[in-house]
């Protein structure tokens, strides 16, 4: 292991789980509105594959993309703002947690529509294959996702136009609120769909952060190398609910204590301390990184709204002249 690599990686999962927190105490204080879906116990998969890729390569997100969007190097103090509706946001403060996008490093966005952000990933990836460019996509869904209609759509689509995109299953068992192997067809099978359509298919350890690393950079460069499609199906948990208010009562207790212990931030620590770092040093990265969240939300709490004009922007050209000159005028 390079410990330099290691540390740096541990300090993002730990910006991410920090993250992920604060957004849902601030959501409880009404700080927050609309949804929080956290992401906390999938740290790995999302550090993991944005590892092994470039800044300027696509990744398209889905409601639970909170974590994607830090590991694809979105500021976490421009999220903490965008989710707290204030200026200076990642959208201006007008998407909210569920439409975090920052075009600068390569974050189409995060997406409320199961599996829609799927159709991001392949629109992005076929536009550069007709450029000619060497940039990948790459989309991130669950595994309710292998249930919708889009991604079906989307495995045939890369596979017949042969399209640079590398498909991302976090699989945390559960769709929402349902055990996704009551509602799923071959669920002892999870790369039965992709191979099917003929795409190299691997599933990984999503908690573990090196075999995350391993499997996307070596699937990456396939993707990159040859421009033709990926799946890769990484095994993980999500520790909250659905979203901030779902108590998840719907899941076994026993289960889920079993579950959170094989927590993806403590294995990656305890590899760390076996190639000499201390244990004082990995304690200190995980304060510092929740002092830098804590800092991020008092900014977001004193920030200013944003300017009412900006409603009419970035949603379409019809009508914005004259509704601005009317702001204007007022």
């Amino acid at each position: 292991m390079d410990v330099s690599d290691g540390l740096a990686r541990l300090r993002l999962m730990h910006t991410i789980r920090a993250f992920e927190a604060a957004a849902a105490e601030a959501w409880f204080a009404g700080e927050v509105r609309g949804s929080v879906h956290q992401s906390t116990g999938q740290e790995a998969v999302a550090v993991g594959v944005c590892a092994a890729l470039r800044r300027d390569d696509w990744l398209a997100s889905n409601h639970r993309g909170h974590g994607h969007a830090i590991a694809k190097g979105a500021d976490p103090r421009a999220m903490m703002l965008e989710l707290f509706g204030k200026a200076g946001g990642t959208c201006g403060g007008k998407g909210g947690s569920m439409h975090i996008a920052d075009f600068s490093v390569g974050m189409l966005g995060a997406n409320g529509v199961v599996g829609d952000g799927v159709t991001l990933a392949v629109g992005a990836a076929h536009a550069a294959l007709l450029r000619g460019e060497a940039r990948i996509a790459v989309a991130m869904f669950g595994d309710g996702a292998m249930n919708r209609g889009p991604l079906l759509e989307a495995l045939n689509w890369v596979r017949a136009l042969e399209l640079p995109v590398l498909l991302v299953c976090e699989d945390n068992l559960y769709s929402a609120t349902t055990r996704t192997a009551d509602v799923t067809a071959l669920v002892d099978d999870p790369l039965a769909r992709p191979l099917a359509f003929g795409l190299p298919a691997e599933s990984v350890d999503g908690n573990d952060l090196d075999a995350v690393i391993e499997a996307a950079t070596r699937h990456v460069r396939q993707v990159r190398a040859e421009g033709r499609p990926a799946f890769l199906h990484c095994r993980t948990y999500r520790w909250h609910g659905h979203f901030a208010p779902d108590k998840a009562a719907y899941r076994d207790a026993d289960d889920h204590a079993r579950r959170i212990t094989d927590d993806p931030i403590a294995r990656h620590a305890a590899r760390l301390h076996a190639a000499g770092v201390s244990e004082a040093e990995t304690a200190r990265i995980a304060r510092d990184a929740e002092a830098f969240i804590a800092e991020a939300v008092a900014e977001a709490r004193s920030a200013p709204w944003p300017n009412p004009r900006e409603a009419f922007t970035d949603v379409q050209d019809v009508g914005a002249p004259e509704q601005l000159s009317r702001w204007a005028a007022a």
